[in-house]
């Protein structure tokens, strides 16, 4: 079986942007490849075939070598991220185990369209099952057994994340926090517009003031956590950040 990893672009240190591990010093590595094809996606060249030239297959190992050369001795966190590092299976799982080797810990965001075992092993797994704007549909079975399985067997922290475009997609959030309430749940608003250049914090912070106020008013929100994209409102749409 191939351990290779298809990767389309490594960068930082950065800052972690969203979700349970906001503000922290990250790597990111991205993969290639999703099943899911998200009208709003933000990183559409991972699947839709514009960056393919860019796909490298590297082994678990020169993964972590090129981390190092990168990033030097300025971080202890990585995240993996795609498109969706959830359809690879034994490649992240070897390199999850030589980034721990290391002490470094790994972050993992995945829509919980797919099970993979190494989803018990990574320090922080945010899982962020995609609502009605995205034009996907949930599968609420597997969501049920991801859930489940790492609630009983994960060896670090787990969560939920929704991002939320219109009201319906905020309906949505609440059934999947009422379906799920004793896990960590995260909204944020979505970015509607991931071409537009230059100064795009005001807009950002408009749909973050809206989504504070519904979850303000939301009984069924008083557990949920309401951030921005942190990223977006710094370094707006450009890349590698």
């Amino acid at each position: 079986m191939s351990t290779k990893i298809p990767v389309i672009e490594m960068f930082g240190p950065t800052i972690q942007g969203e979700g349970a591990v906001i503000g922290v010093k990250t790597m990111f590595v991205r993969t290639y490849g999703c099943d899911y094809r998200c009208s709003w996606c933000d990183s559409a060249f991972t699947w839709d075939g514009s960056a393919k030239d860019l796909r490298v297959m590297m082994e678990p190992e020169e993964v972590l070598s090129g981390l190092l050369e990168i990033g030097g001795d300025r971080f202890d966190t990585v995240t993996i991220s795609g498109g969706n590092p959830a359809l690879i299976g034994e490649g992240i799982s070897e390199l999850i185990g030589l980034l721990h080797d290391r002490g470094i810990k790994v972050a993992i965001e995945t829509q919980g369209s797919r099970w993979q075992d190494w989803f018990l092993e990574v320090d922080a797994l945010t899982v962020s099952p995609k609502p009605p704007s995205s034009g996907m549909a949930t599968d609420w079975t597997m969501l049920d057994s991801i859930l489940t399985e790492v609630g009983m067997n994960a060896r670090g922290s787990y969560s939920l994340k929704v991002v939320v475009f219109d009201d319906i997609d905020y309906d949505y959030a609440v059934q999947v926090h009422k379906r799920y309430p004793d896990v960590p749940f995260y909204l944020q608003p979505g970015n509607d517009n991931v071409t537009e250049e230059g100064d795009i914090s005001a807009r950002l912070l408009g749909r973050l003031e809206w989504l504070f106020n519904k979850a303000i008013a939301d009984p069924d929100m008083n557990a949920a956590r309401v951030l921005p994209q942190l990223h977006a409102l710094i370094w707006y749409n450009k890349r590698g950040k």
